[in-house]
């Protein structure tokens, strides 16, 4: 069956925007959940980020790439702040702030025309296509996700539990 570049443009970006809410967006949640707000924003030194200043990153990148960058709103990320955060915003606030960031993404992807996927756009002074646009936020997600659950598994000292292998086949347990 062939499929026009518009359902394909479409499937991306459905695509995309389930693996940031339905991948990334429970395990981070999990992850929160597993610490205490002291250890959300533990750094292990000076050059590297704590759990809370990635979580700031991720949605300010999702906002200025996504909510801004191909949606209608403003851009007023200030991306050196999200690494300066070193007094702790508590845990509920940050959970809070990651599913709006993620429900305005959704929202952005959701109205958005896929005959559009190829136009460019200027973000972070970079030309680009929409396209590339989302694929970043979605790899990037999913860089920061990967920190994010091995610095929980360090210091919560615990197996995640994601899946449940025990048919053979990887089921998710975000709800367990």
């Amino acid at each position: 069956m062939e499929n026009s570049s518009s359902e394909v443009a479409r499937a991306f970006i459905d695509r995309a925007s389930a693996f940031l809410s339905t991948e990334y967006l429970p395990k981070i949640e999990r992850c929160l959940e597993q610490l205490p707000d002291e250890q959300i924003w533990f750094r292990p030194n000076e050059a590297s980020n704590s759990i809370g200043n990635l979580v700031l990153h991720l949605c300010g990148n999702a906002r200025q790439w996504i909510v801004a960058g191909i949606g209608d709103s403003p851009d007023r990320r200030d991306r050196d702040s999200e690494f300066r955060q070193r007094e702790v915003i508590p845990k509920a606030e940050l959970l809070e702030l990651l599913r709006t960031t993620i429900n305005e993404v959704e929202q952005v992807l959701a109205d958005l025309d896929s005959n559009v996927i190829l136009e460019r756009r200027t973000i972070q002074a970079k030309d680009v296509e929409v396209l590339e646009a989302i694929f970043h936020v979605t790899e990037h997600f999913s860089m920061h996700t990967g920190q994010i659950i091995l610095l929980t598994k360090m210091l919560a000292q615990r197996d995640m539990k994601f899946y449940d292998f025990s048919s053979g086949a990887p089921v998710n347990r975000w709800n367990t």
